[in-house]
């Protein structure tokens, strides 16, 4: 007899190497039995609605024409349309960008936004390539996945590597095959554009916040708490930043140029200038490096994650000494992790409540292009900090009410609120 697995998984998948996909399947699973009724349509959950991969040849500076795999994944539109980022990355799959897409679903939902979950990216490491070979690439890559977005369909941002300047180029070329000026077809634009002011530091601002309600609950000082970052990049940075802005005390960094440490806390404006200069945190004189194995044993009251996915895992999960840790990277811990750090009463605030404050202000964009109305910084930065608030409250009764953790009871949250829409519109035909 054949055991049925797990999870029916699409012919295209390899069981053994599921790798994002694969944690985001387990969180599903774990969210299942909260679900009553609606557990009926949770494969639904399982499934990506669309996922599209391209070819993108371009012609590089050399003449040679060169290849790059690109993806677009739409997970679930029940709710509204596709929303989420771009990523240019060396390293990016399939099962990546379907669990991207997959936990952005989630976000949209937690938050309560009326969108669905994608996402999008492109094989390749652009530190390799000139300005003009990448907008080559980026204009080529919209042209072909252009027949599955556009500002009713699905609204790429920018994600891991991937900017303004390549959400210009994305909004151009789309609007070049329409025929007409589609703003809404991506957001986090050059406010020239029709970008939104604030978008930029969103997310860093929105895991600030939700930083400072979970320390209130748990009857911590924020000024005067030490706080670590894992990457030091748009979010890392600016989540540093605002901590550092309110006495708290960054007293290490980690990035892909090394890690640094001081006791006494980092001067974050003169890092960051450090940063914008040499492109990474290495070589910063007024602190020591510290070995990248010892960044996650530092006793601190906040750990940031604000890298790439997958940080924190079984292996290092035991050595955490943090009172919170607060997820600005997607997906930055394991299942396995979850458990070790529940185990040890470490409160997690998982990303797709911490770091949504990205994909709130890009729909504050979205709804700005459409209407053709701008509003100032202030009215942004107050819209973006009582909806976060609001949702790190939801999240945080449910975990409460079920005695679960804030990662499944955002999951009950938003899985509810997608098949609840599932639901009520029923299959066509």
């Amino acid at each position: 007899m054949h055991q049925t697995p797990t999870h029916a998984l699409p012919s295209y998948l390899d069981a053994d190497h599921l790798g994002p996909w694969g944690t985001y399947l387990q969180q599903v699973d774990r969210v299942t039995p909260y679900l009553g009724a609606l557990g009926r349509w949770a494969e639904t959950l399982k499934r990506p609605k669309r996922a599209l991969i391209v070819d993108v040849p371009v012609e590089l500076d050399n003449g040679r024409i060169a290849h790059f795999e690109g993806y677009r994944v739409q997970h679930n539109t029940s709710r509204g349309p596709g929303k989420g980022g771009v990523r240019f990355h060396q390293d990016v799959t399939l099962p990546e960008v379907m669990a991207l897409a997959a936990w952005m679903s989630i976000k949209n939902a937690a938050v309560n936004l009326p969108y669905g979950g994608a996402k999008g990216g492109i094989r390749l490491d652009p530190r390799g390539y000139s300005q003009a070979e990448l907008e080559r690439i980026t204009r080529r890559y919209t042209s072909e996945i252009g027949v599955i977005i556009g500002p009713s369909k699905d609204i790429p941002a920018p994600d891991v590597n991937t900017n303004a300047q390549i959400m210009a180029w994305m909004m151009d070329t789309y609007s070049m095959n329409e025929g007409s000026t589609a703003t809404g077809v991506v957001t986090g634009k050059p406010v020239a554009l029709g970008g939104s002011l604030g978008r930029v530091e969103a997310t860093g601002r929105g895991v600030f916040v939700v930083g400072c309600e979970a320390a209130r609950d748990l009857g911590i000082d924020v000024a005067g708490a030490r706080v670590i970052v894992q990457g030091f990049g748009n979010v890392g940075g600016t989540a540093a930043r605002l901590f550092h802005g309110v006495g708290a005390k960054v007293i290490a960094v980690q990035d892909h140029t090394g890690t640094i440490y001081n006791e006494f806390g980092l001067d974050v404006p003169e890092l960051l200038v450090h940063v914008s200069r040499n492109g990474g945190v290495g070589g910063y004189e007024h602190a020591q490096a510290l070995d990248p194995a010892e960044f996650w044993k530092l006793e601190t009251e906040f750990l940031i994650p604000a890298a790439l996915e997958g940080q924190i895992s079984s292996a290092n999960a035991g050595d955490i000494r943090a009172k919170v840790v607060v997820e600005g990277a997607n997906g930055p811990t394991t299942p396995e992790a979850d458990d070790i750090l529940f185990d040890k009463g470490i409160l997690v605030v998982p990303d797709v409540v911490a770091n949504a404050g990205g994909v709130t202000v890009s729909y504050f964009e979205w709804v700005q292009d459409f209407s053709s109305f701008f509003w100032t910084e202030d009215e942004i930065n107050h819209r973006l900090e009582r909806i976060m608030r609001d949702a790190y409250a939801a999240v945080s009764q449910v975990a409460r009410e079920h005695k679960v953790t804030l990662r499944t009871a955002a999951f009950i949250v938003a899985c509810t609120r997608i098949l609840q829409a599932r639901q009520v519109r029923g299959l066509y035909p």
